[in-house]
């Protein structure tokens, strides 16, 4: 997808406004085309819409991907504000992410404003469709702000809150009643937007997306009252079920028959079946710096691209999202026995071989790569004479990963460079849609096709079938299939609104700290007296040397650390959106429309 559009701001008037008010109406760079010039043919409005699958959501990525991933317990990095559920308004991944929600927003708004009062040729069907996909991206925006700081702002229309001068009296908007935006968002949306012709070849939002989208907003709003059981609950759920299936039986997706293969760079791989709904579609030599992405470089150790860009050795998954998959890196590779495709395609660990990765070397070999200096000296971190393992987790990331140059050129024909590369990244794909719909069942009294339906999950990653089903089978399954790829924190949120004491104790049950000894096990054992490279067996597995350090465990969780607060910059500019101030009810329907 190429990005057409150049985004700076030309009107020093704006540049006024925006720096006197609060991040969350962030008015968004307006282009040198304006709606006079551009916007006048078919071709013309469907580009106008590609930069919102990328761009305005580059600095939401390390909060995304491993900073709510640390929250739940699916990443180790330490202990910090992230492991302890201590975050708060001046970190900076934080307020990176918000200001780039909304941002998204602010985008979306000017996109669809610009759209409808364009003048040209351009078809009312092409105006619908790159309208629908601008209020689907902004729905986004808006399901991760309320999950993410509970109350927020509805700033339906930038340009009409900054020319009242009302930006510094917003007040935020009870939580249920910005899912009930974020729904009417996505009906307007759904009815704009066509059906895909082109499954696993356009690549871009359409009705059955955002009907997904719909189904897990109307899952997570259904506790949001206090209940899971009350009548509104129930006529969510239902609503959540009826959306999810219509997406399962009549969008034309699949899912991709190899989990792995969701996320490879190659289009003919990885959009096949359609299973991405939602997707950041970066792109790799625009010239556009926000336009690519960088993920790689934070999440993967130093070495395994050519570009000296990757410094994410010190985190990774977790010791208690290994026990999920049931390993352990304390156990010798050539024992550890995988029940679950997916831990493979999750978790990288010692011992682990990818073909789809180095492949001009014949594939990554995680047996060679901190241990062998023939293999690729660039790869290797010392630590004294041994080499040093990357994550005391004794995992890493194996999502979110390209490989190397000639990697990305194999896949797309095009260069990588420095902290830029096309991968992209998946945030509502098909399978998260089978699980709600099977969440929904079972939170129903259906629970034949809540077992059907996470049967069908398990069984492309060739996982056991379960016989019998539990709600708590439900949450494993979507920890299972999503980890690392910023949700699983989101489920304890919804789940919190209803049942936080169970979720507490989930918290406070996991395995969140690291091993000791891992480093000089694992180098022993491939490596012989004379330090030649020899492989596994060069010296016999010493299980007892890797001992588990419960150093950093979660001991205090409080209810309230399930909503995050605003960043400090925003709360002193409007006191109306600080945590000690009650939000306001809306009635969305009569105060919010959209009468397109």
């Amino acid at each position: 997808m190429k990005n057409t559009i150049k985004y700076i701001l030309t009107v020093a008037a704006v540049i006024l406004v925006a720096a006197s008010c609060s991040k969350f109406l962030n008015r968004p760079a307006e282009d040198r085309y304006t709606t006079a010039n551009y916007y006048q043919n078919d071709m013309q409005v469907e580009q106008s819409v590609n930069y919102l699958y990328n761009s305005p959501w580059y600095d939401i990525i390390r909060f995304y991907i491993y900073g709510s991933e640390t929250m739940c317990g699916n990443v180790y990095q330490g202990n910090n504000a992230y492991s302890t559920l201590t975050v708060n308004g001046t970190d900076a991944d934080l307020k990176n992410m918000s200001y780039s929600l909304w941002a998204v927003n602010a985008q979306c708004n000017t996109v669809i404003n610009n759209i409808r009062n364009s003048t040209g040729t351009a078809s009312q069907e092409t105006k619908n469709k790159a309208i629908g996909e601008a209020l689907a991206w902004k729905a986004m925006a808006y399901f991760l702000l309320v999950r993410t700081f509970g109350d927020v702002p509805i700033i339906h229309d930038n340009t009409s809150t900054i020319k009242d001068a009302s930006y510094n009296e917003q007040f935020k908007v009870k939580k249920s009643d910005v899912y009930d935006y974020i729904i009417i968002t996505l009906e307007k949306a759904i009815e704009l937007l066509p059906k895909d012709p082109n499954i696993g070849k356009y690549n871009r939002i359409d009705k059955y997306a955002a009907m997904g989208l719909l189904a897990k907003v109307y899952l997570t709003k259904a506790g949001v009252n206090g209940s899971i059981s009350s009548e509104e609950a129930k006529a969510d759920l239902e609503k959540a079920k009826t959306y999810a299936l219509d997406v399962i039986e009549n969008s034309g997706r699949s899912l991709t028959p190899n989990y792995e293969d969701v996320f490879r760079m190659e289009p003919t791989i990885f959009q096949a079946t359609g299973e991405n709904l939602f997707s950041w579609q970066w792109v790799s030599g625009s010239g556009i710096w926000t336009a690519q992405n960088s993920i790689q470089s934070d999440v993967s150790m130093q070495g395994i691209d050519e570009f000296g860009n990757t410094w994410g050795d010190w985190k990774g998954p977790s010791v208690n999202l290994q026990d999920l998959f049931g390993v352990s890196a304390d156990v010798e590779p050539t024992l550890r026995v995988d029940k679950d495709d997916r831990r493979h395609g999750t978790i990288m660990m010692f011992g682990d071989q990818y073909p789809q990765y180095w492949r001009d070397k014949g594939g990554l070999d995680l047996y060679r790569f901190h241990n062998d200096e023939n293999y690729y000296p660039t790869g290797l971190e010392t630590n004294g004479s041994n080499h040093q393992w990357s994550c005391q987790s004794g995992g890493m990331y194996a999502k979110h990963i390209y490989g190397c140059g000639t990697d990305h050129v194999a896949a797309l024909g095009i260069n990588a460079d420095r902290m830029c590369y096309q991968l992209p990244t998946h945030i509502l794909r098909l399978s998260d849609v089978y699980l709600v719909y099977a969440e929904a069942c079972m939170l129903t009294g259906d629970s034949a096709n809540a077992l059907a339906y996470v049967n069908k999950v398990r069984a492309r990653a060739h996982a056991t079938q379960y016989t019998t089903i539990k709600i708590e089978d439900i949450w494993k399954e979507r920890r299972l299939e999503l980890a690392l790829e910023g949700d699983n924190w989101y489920d304890y949120v919804r789940r919190s609104y209803y049942d936080v004491n169970a979720v507490i104790a989930e918290l406070k049950a996991q395995r969140r700290s690291h091993w000791d000894g891992i480093t000089d096990v694992y180098h022993d054992y491939v490596v012989a007296d004379d330090g030649s490279y020899v492989g596994p067996g060069a010296h016999t597995w010493d299980q007892s040397k890797i001992v588990y350090n419960a150093s950093d465990e979660l001991t205090d969780v409080k209810p309230e650390m399930f909503t995050i607060p605003f960043p400090t910059e925003d709360v002193v500019m409007n006191p109306n959106v600080g945590s000690d101030v009650e939000a306001v009810s809306v009635n969305v329907r009569e105060t919010f429309t959209y009468d397109f």
